[in-house]
């Protein structure tokens, strides 16, 4: 049997990075106290630093993914339409 992988929420990752960072402690310890390993904080605390600037970005970062989320799906939609369209004039014999 394999063992169900534990997923962890932003909140808790974000807490476990900022403790590392801070350096009151040394990883292995925060490892033992969380319950995780210490590669995985390694990680959640390079992405902390690597992310860090985008923290002051605001809402235009947030605003323009939403619209590039928006227009793939409309572009996506787009051509749906279009294969039906195309799919229903040669059968109609036009």
């Amino acid at each position: 049997m394999t063992e169900q992988r534990r997923k962890h929420n932003p909140v808790f990752k974000a807490k476990v990075a900022l403790a590392a960072i801070k350096g009151d402690q040394t990883i292995p310890g925060l490892a033992q106290q969380y319950g995780v390993h210490p590669a995985q904080i390694h990680a959640w605390k390079r992405t902390l630093l690597d992310g860090a600037a985008t923290v002051f970005e605001g809402e235009p970062a947030k605003k323009g993914k939403a619209q590039s989320a928006l227009a793939d799906t409309l572009y996506r939609q787009i051509g749906q339409l279009t294969v039906e369209r195309d799919f229903l004039r040669g059968r109609s014999g036009q």
